[in-house]
């Protein structure tokens, strides 16, 4: 039963290490829309902005995945 909790975590760990390397390269698109209305018609225009994770949360993501990866290795 040790050795499933242990692999669960080497997973998990790999997984969110993974993507805390990712999100320091990979931005993420992010939709605005503005417009008012005039009389019953309806102008508007959709922005997009590609804004990426904040350096810390990466950082975090990455030292916990590694920190699980070491946890759930077999000795």
């Amino acid at each position: 039963m040790g050795g499933i909790t242990l692999k669960a975590l080497m997973i998990v760990g790999l997984l969110l290490l993974v993507l805390g390397v990712l999100s320091f390269f990979v931005p993420f698109p992010h939709y605005e829309h503005h417009g008012f209305n005039v009389g019953d018609a309806h102008v508007g225009v959709t922005t997009r902005h590609d804004e990426g994770v904040r350096p810390v949360f990466s950082i975090l993501l990455v030292v916990v995945g590694a920190g699980l990866m070491i946890a759930g290795r077999k000795n």
